[in-house]
């Protein structure tokens, strides 16, 4: 390359950026009309914009100073190389990139023209066969997309050994398409608000035909929801009667030259608006639909009216009480189903809004008796079990569903049809992501047809605990949640802001959970959206937390989230090397300053404070900080285990879970506790055969023998060395095995008269499970950390509670867990006893409304909208089921009885004929766990504590029953299959 040519590159990179960026455009509409195109319309500057918005001679301007931009760029690029060169396409790519970022166009004109004066026989071949295909299929944007093919393909035919040519002109196409794929075209605005004297040139640009039909692909945003959400289900198959639809501003007489309505075949015209039957606003009722429509007069008058409806003051004020825009509205056609039965189905109840009840409403003839309100259709509830209609279960096995059960009058639909309405209405639930379904339908007496199907707009947010109730499980104290929903929110928004960056701006995560009867719910609408937006199936977070399933994400959304996603694979590869970095440097030395300088001498029988009420708040912020820290090692070390498991396909058999608190307690506890039944002589045992279980008569026995000593002292550095272990650890209102090791005592005599089972020897990993085995350690390293931070957490506020005893600001232990950090902040500032005034009766009250909550025994797993009244819980029974399907989470067959344990209280009587049925499993509950023949869990994945000391001892777990608690009674025998995830009341 010489000088000059030097040169040539540098003004191409530098005038051509210029020269597209230059408001031409903008000047001559705005000199001819007095608009700012960036102010009107699409706010896009364009020729198009130009002719739309400025009329004939400005859109003619325009098209000449566009063009004269082209040729100008591609003599640049000529003025330094040879003619015909790469180099002037490469001017037009440098041209076109100054006319997106700086003049917000896509430069269709400048690569027109500048085509034309690069090649005039390539222009001619692209444009004549492009040419030739649009006008005969008259569809624009695949015409559009099209030339981008056809371009790179001609200059390959006519160059075929100027690779760099070739190369540069599909680099100038790539370019284009990406331009299309962003920027609102301004032929989709509606031609007749463009000026009069360019609306046919509009109309044939526009390329729409008036005769759409509703099995095309079509957009929300050009037809309305309504007719995309046909479209779409006539492309999954579903039946749905022929229809058309008449785009916005699309001139109707095509549409009625070609359809024919009689009194046979009548026609019925309805609203789709942009923006109805959206998740944000039904719309229901706020346009005009008209039926029986038999003649081309009376079609011509429906549609009229049907767009009239738009513009009633109703609507209007509908629009604005919900925040959508004006717009425009298409008119969607079809043929009328003379219903035999008709109604209206909602995937899930909206009056109880939770529970597996399809609701469905309905009457002999024409669905519009239902939605008009003026007849009380027969109501009905189908409750269509959970997980037996899936997105993917064939459309002949829903016309023929099980006998599911129905609640409701006897009436005239029957039984059959209003099941296989039940199963269309939940298959399409999980077609849209799991978000209700509003379906209104007819039945012709030999097909059921599908009429509309739209989100329910009052049944969003959807909420769910099957994760949070692993995460926090049981009813929550105020001080808890104002402490664990920040961290928790606040390191899940951090992790899901790495993928998305700038894209997360607009996503509140402190919404991403909340508390519904004192217990915590995960927002599954906001997740799903977040997940959406990260090329991710919604299923994604039950499989990194819990193990479960995960569909395949489509490609074509994980591909625009690369580089976000890249950086979020990165972390698992250095989550081990920085936490041990950490833990050297932040939490070590924290841990080590606690445990030297405590906030309090605490003991089974009182708490002595050590600090002051400020030293114990500045002790307490301390912890929060790097508990923080601690919260996000102890998401993405399980993050981390369940992808590598799942990369390297290693079984937990190949794992050693020992180094996890749970499972090292259990170890301990039973080594004690062999010790302590080697001392005790035959004699001793038979004299207690009748107190076998109770722990006083126990330690007392040993505390008469010369080697008992030893075994306290055993016992005592078990209690030191695990007493931040508690019935739930993420819950500082529960007082650890240190404060409280009653329970560690009583199962320790369990230990002692009925020794566990030999847990399974660990086996050395090799090659993949190697790998793997690393995170195992790392997840248990991180929690006992983060474990500790807790206790040392709660331990703290106990120091502080203390103190307010001592002054009277509270009444008894445990009162200052019903406050909110802030509040206790409040409190410990407070210079003056106003604010202490209602202190108590708040307290009380919290007091009694999370005993209440704690006494539900129908707590919903899922709910939809606004939680329901405590009143309505019961009205979604679980259905006597024999067979129920959970998450497998420790293989094994065994069959036993069912002992229901909701706490860990009155745990004698378990062996190993013993199913335990409990609502959750933390790390207090492993040494109880060891015992028992099976578990079944109401939450949990594979991850779970209870799963992984089951797979210790080789018991048989299955997690995720819901309602389980419930559904079994004591004395049941059961099988439990921990390898299918199945438990069968036999």
């Amino acid at each position: 390359m010489t000088l000059t040519q030097v040169w040539g590159v540098l003004l191409i990179f530098t005038l051509c950026p210029l020269l597209g960026a230059f408001p031409l455009i903008d000047w001559i509409t705005f000199a001819l009309t007095q608009k700012k195109l960036a102010r009107q319309g699409t706010g896009n500057i364009s020729v198009s914009a130009a002719f739309y918005h400025g009329g004939r001679l400005a859109g003619i301007l325009a098209v000449l100073s566009e063009a004269g931009k082209g040729i100008a760029a591609v003599l640049l690029a000529r003025l330094f190389f040879p003619p015909h060169s790469e180099w002037e396409i490469v001017a037009l790519i440098a041209l076109v990139m100054g006319r997106y970022w700086g003049g917000k166009g896509a430069g269709t004109t400048n690569v027109t023209w500048g085509i034309v004066a690069h090649d005039l026989w390539v222009a001619i071949f692209a444009f004549v066969i492009g040419g030739i295909g649009f006008t005969i299929f008259r569809e624009r944007r695949q015409g559009r997309n099209s030339m981008l093919v056809i371009l790179p393909v001609v200059v390959a035919l006519l160059h075929s050994q100027e690779g760099a040519r070739i190369g540069a002109t599909i680099a100038l196409c790539a370019l284009m398409y990406w331009i299309y794929r962003r920027i609102p075209d301004d032929l989709d605005l509606p031609p007749e608000e463009g000026r009069s004297n360019t609306r046919a040139m509009f109309r044939f640009f526009r390329a729409d035909k008036a005769l759409i039909p509703l099995n095309k692909p079509l957009k929300a945003d050009r037809v309305g929801q309504k007719a995309a959400n046909l479209s779409q289900l006539l492309r999954w198959g579903y039946p749905v009667p022929q229809g058309w639809v008449l785009l916005p501003g699309d001139d109707p007489e095509p549409l009625l030259v070609s359809l024919q309505p009689s009194v046979e075949q009548p026609l019925v015209v309805r609203s789709s608006a942009i923006g109805e039957d959206s998740e944000r606003a039904s719309a229901a009722g706020q346009y005009e639909s008209i039926l029986h429509v038999t003649s081309r007069e009376e079609l011509e008058e429906a549609i009229a009216r049907c767009l009239a409806s738009y513009d009633r003051l109703g609507a209007i004020q509908y629009r604005l009480d919900r925040g959508v825009g004006e717009s425009a509205m298409a008119v969607v056609v079809q043929q009328q189903v003379r219903g035999v039965f008709s109604g209206v189905a909602f995937s899930r109840d909206p009056v109880t809004r939770h529970g597996e009840a399809v609701a469905i409403e309905a009457l002999p003839g024409e669905a519009t008796r239902v939605v008009s309100g003026q007849v009380t259709p027969e109501r009905y509830r189908v409750f269509v079990p959970s997980g037996a209609i899936s997105a993917t279960t064939p459309l002949s096995e829903l016309q023929t569903p099980p006998q599911w059960v129905i609640e409701g009058e006897t009436g005239d639909v029957p039984p059959n049809l209003l099941r296989q309405v039940a199963a269309v209405a939940r298959q399409l639930e999980y077609r849209y992501g799991q978000v209700p379904q509003d379906l209104e339908w007819s039945y012709d007496g030999q097909q059921l047809w599908i009429l509309q199907c739209r989100p329910i707009s009052t049944l969003l947010p959807i909420w769910t605990r099957k994760i949070a109730a692993e995460v926090i499980p049981g009813a929550i104290c105020p001080l808890t949640w104002s402490i664990n929903r920040p961290l928790t929110c606040g390191v899940w928004g951090e992790i899901f802001t790495i993928v998305l960056g700038d894209r997360a701006r607009d996503l509140d995560f402190e919404e991403t959970a909340t508390l519904h009867y004192s217990h915590a719910y995960f927002n599954a609408s906001l997740l799903g959206e977040i997940f959406q937006r990260m090329g991710l199936p919604p299923e994604s977070l039950d499989f990194l937390t819990r193990g479960s399933r995960m569909s395949k994400p489509s490609w074509r959304s994980t591909l625009q989230n690369v580089p976000g996603l890249l950086r979020l694979a990165r972390r698992p590869l250095v989550v081990g090397r920085e936490f041990r970095r950490d833990y050297r440097h932040v939490f070590a030395p924290l841990l080590d300053r606690l445990e030297a300088h405590p906030a309090a001498r605490i003991s089974p029988d009182s708490v002595e404070p050590l600090l002051s009420k400020a030293q114990l708040i500045d002790r307490i912020d301390e912890i929060l900080k790097s508990l923080k820290l601690a919260t996000y090692y102890n998401i993405l070390s399980p993050l981390s285990l369940a992808i590598f498991k799942a990369i390297f396909k290693v079984d937990d058999g190949e794992l050693d879970y020992r180094y996890m608190p749970e499972v090292a307690v259990l170890r301990s506890l039973r080594k004690v506790a062999d010790a302590a039944r080697y001392l005790l002589p035959n004699s001793v045992e038979s004299s207690l055969a009748e107190d076998r279980r109770n722990a006083a008569i126990l330690f007392a026995k040993l505390a008469e023998m010369t080697e008992g000593d030893r075994i306290f002292a055993s016992f005592d550095q078990l209690v030191d060395r695990y007493g931040y272990l508690s019935e739930v650890g993420t819950d500082i209102s529960i007082p650890t095995w240190k404060e409280d090791p009653h329970p560690l005592r009583e199962l320790f005599a369990e230990f002692v008269w009925n020794p566990p089972p030999e847990s399974s020897s660990p086996q050395k990993s090799e090659g993949k499970a190697n790998i793997v085995q690393k995170f195992v350690r790392l997840k248990g390293k991180v929690t006992e950390v983060y474990s500790q931070l807790l206790a040392q957490l709660r331990w703290s506020f106990v120091a502080l509670e203390q103190l307010g005893l001592q002054k009277g600001t509270f009444d008894r232990p445990g009162d200052i867990f019903f406050l909110t950090f802030e509040e206790v902040r409040r409190w410990v500032s407070a210079t003056d006893g106003n604010w202490n005034e209602n202190l108590s009766a708040s307290i009380e009250h919290r007091r009694s409304q999370l005993e209440g909550d704690r006494q539900l025994e129908n707590i919903p797993s899922v709910t939809y909208g606004k939680p329901p009244a405590i009143a309505n819980l019961g009205m979604s029974s679980l259905q006597a089921q024999s067979v129920l399907q959970g998450i497998g989470a420790s293989a094994g067959l065994v069959e036993g009885t069912v002992k229901v344990l909701r706490n860990l209280q009155g745990i004698a009587g378990i062996d190993r004929a013993t199913i335990l049925v409990v609502p959750y499993t933390d790390s207090g509950w492993a040494p109880l766990l060891a015992k028992a023949g099976g578990l079944v869990a109401e939450v949990g994945g594979c991850l779970s504590h209870g799963a992984i000391v089951a797979r210790e001892y080789g018991i048989p777990a299955v997690m995720d029953i819901e309602g389980a608690t419930r559904c079994f009674r004591d004395g049941q025998r059961v099988r439990v299959d921990g390898e299918r995830g199945i438990v069968e009341i036999l």
